[in-house]
């Protein structure tokens, strides 16, 4: 082998001396950094680009939240329904209590009421929810098919989806805690929205 041929091979061999078969980092070694996954790379140009991170990861878990919501309860056969309105129908069944309009938007952050308002009547008119009046105001009730709708949502989302992520392997400690950090987030963003809106 002549003194050339050798000292283009030493020059395209890998670093270290290392086979790319060899190791199972070998091969990232060559492997450019990716940087942040985000959805705008000109809002992830600044101080905190992790946040857009998170970002890009609440916008891809609500669009699939959503989907899942409507679904599963179009398998457990109620179709037709939005997200909104399943959501407003779990709030309204929690505790088995009647539900003023006001504290179901307070629970579930809804600032527009006449989306709510709309959410029920479509709930009232499937005959999944009643409103009888209580003095001034109109309290929110489940009806019993209400309450047949959220058991066969609840079978279907334990069968589909939380066999599969307890399969991920995370503790419930870990969930609680991305929990948490979720609804700290939140608080942040509605304090950020205040401030921008005096702008």
């Amino acid at each position: 082998m002549s003194e050339n041929r050798r000292t283009i091979q030493d020059r395209n061999k890998p670093k270290d001396d290392v086979s790319p078969n060899e190791g199972q980092g070998a091969a990232s070694l060559d492997q450019p950094s990716l940087g942040p996954i985000v959805s705008s790379a000109h809002l992830a140009d600044g101080a905190l680009p992790e946040l857009s991170e998170v970002e890009f990861g609440l916008i891809l878990a609500s669009h699939a939240f959503d989907r899942w919501m409507i679904r599963c309860m179009t398998a457990a056969g109620y179709p037709g329904l939005t997200a909104t309105e399943i959501l407003v129908l779990h709030t309204v069944t929690h505790r088995a209590r009647p539900k003023r309009l006001a504290d179901i938007c307070l629970v579930l952050g809804i600032e527009d009421t006449h989306l709510a308002t709309y959410a029920v009547k479509k709930l009232e008119a499937r005959g999944l929810v009643s409103r009888d009046k209580a003095g001034k105001e109109r309290l929110i009730q489940v009806t019993a098919d209400g309450e047949a709708a959220c058991a066969r949502y609840r079978t279907y989302r334990e069968r589909i989806l939380v066999s599969g992520a307890r399969e991920l392997g995370m503790s419930p400690e870990s969930l609680s805690a991305i929990a948490h950090l979720m609804r700290v987030l939140s608080g942040h963003y509605d304090q950020a929205a205040r401030t921008a809106a005096s702008l």
